[in-house]
């Protein structure tokens, strides 16, 4: 729950960590990457950020979580609300890029399935199918 002087005065930067569910040097990171704005620091004081940091940072973390660089999460920010075919091309990107690594992580299943097998049905003393085959060049 927020308090009074929280929503008068802001948060600290540990406060909008805590609020986020990230650590104070994630919250610094993504200051220097650009991706959230440091507050400017009064002369007696320390900066107070709003309630807008930590919504920024629960977007910036949801978008990793969704497999987005850095790169793409600033490009994203940058392209806001009310433009959403370019917010869409950007998605479908990321989709593509999804779909490839599935591919490419289902074919590596299946080689490995093929290998275990292999290592269940050829058990000489001394040989392994496996190592044999990972040892392989090309």
């Amino acid at each position: 729950m927020t308090s009074r002087a929280e929503n008068s005065a802001g948060m600290t930067v540990g406060t909008v960590a805590r609020r986020a569910g990230v650590n104070l040097q994630t919250v610094r990171y993504y200051q220097r990457r650009g991706l959230i704005e440091q507050p400017p620091k009064p002369p007696s004081g320390y900066r107070r950020y709003d309630s807008d940091a930590v919504e920024r940072i629960r977007f910036i973390k949801r978008a990793q979580e969704l497999g987005f660089s850095l790169s793409e999460i600033g490009e994203l920010l940058e392209l806001g609300d009310g433009r959403c075919g370019d917010v869409r091309r950007v998605a479908e990107s990321q989709r593509a890029l999804v779909a490839r690594r599935i591919a490419d992580l289902t074919a590596m299943q299946g080689t490995l399935d093929a290998l275990i097998e292999r290592c269940r049905h050829e058990q000489h003393p001394g040989h392994c199918p496996l190592i044999e085959t990972l040892s392989r060049n090309g």
